[in-house]
């Protein structure tokens, strides 16, 4: 009978000490492996970069976007015994917008100069979204430009188009592409004084004006004679509409 006070001393087996040097052996070539993949591999945080290069690839597939809408309605012309051009925002079968020019006004919205001072040190600030204009402001100022009879329009400098959305991350603009920072710029040709009209009695750019004179948003409104929008191009893709849903 064996006593349990009885010392029992471990055994090593030759077979266990092999199987740890083998771990050990892999683990040391698996962190090996990865100091080499790691140098060869370049990870970045230049976000900014990044959207630099995108906005770059993007002006560039648009200048070729254009140069062959350019050429497919040369051809539809030289197919066409009745091609005829009006100044519209409606394309018909081109895939360009021609040139528009005419009487027209500009709205231009601002970040407030405050918002700055309403940064704590953290970097945050509970009220820092009344200071800077957001996506609703822009949006607003675009209906009642449309509203008030607007027949063609501009934002930042681009065409706005049937599939033209307005997005803002934070204070930045989002369009068609492209990315854009305070002031904002919406220009509209069409009848000046109901476009005015139109602004005034729109009840989001009064509730803004508000803040205008509150916390110090920008907003101004400049008429012109002649407002000029280059050529553009128009919807490549076909818009599908919902249709009535027949049951057999």
């Amino acid at each position: 009978m064996t006593r349990r006070n009885e010392r029992h001393r471990p055994r090593h087996s030759r077979a266990g000490l092999f199987c740890v040097a083998l771990i050990m052996a892999l683990a040391g070539f698996l962190l090996v492996t990865n100091l080499r993949v790691n140098r060869t591999v370049t990870v970045t945080s230049d976000t900014a970069g990044l959207v630099a290069e995108r906005e770059q690839l993007v002006t560039k597939l648009s200048a070729q976007i254009t140069n062959l809408s350019e050429q497919i309605n040369t051809l539809k012309d030289l197919t066409s015994s009745t091609s005829s051009t009006s100044d519209t925002e409606d394309a018909g079968s081109g895939t360009v917008l021609p040139a528009v020019e005419g009487p027209g006004l500009t709205v231009t919205l601002d970040d407030s100069p405050l918002w700055e001072q309403q940064v704590d040190q953290s970097g945050s600030s509970a009220t820092i979204n009344d200071y800077v204009v957001h996506q609703q402001d822009i949006e607003s100022v675009v209906n009642a430009l449309w509203a008030g009879g607007a027949e063609s329009m501009q934002i930042q400098g681009q065409r706005v188009l049937p599939t033209t959305a307005v997005r803002c991350v934070g204070n930045v603009l989002l369009l068609q592409g492209k990315k854009y920072s305070p002031p904002y710029k919406i220009s509209a040709i069409g009848p000046t004084d109901q476009m005015t009209t139109a602004l005034d009695n729109s009840k989001a750019i009064q509730i803004y004006k508000g803040y205008v004179k509150t916390i110090g948003l920008g907003w101004s409104v400049e008429t012109s004679d002649n407002l000029q929008f280059a050529k553009t191009t128009a919807v490549l893709q076909p818009l599908h509409y919902a249709t009535e849903y027949k049951k057999d």
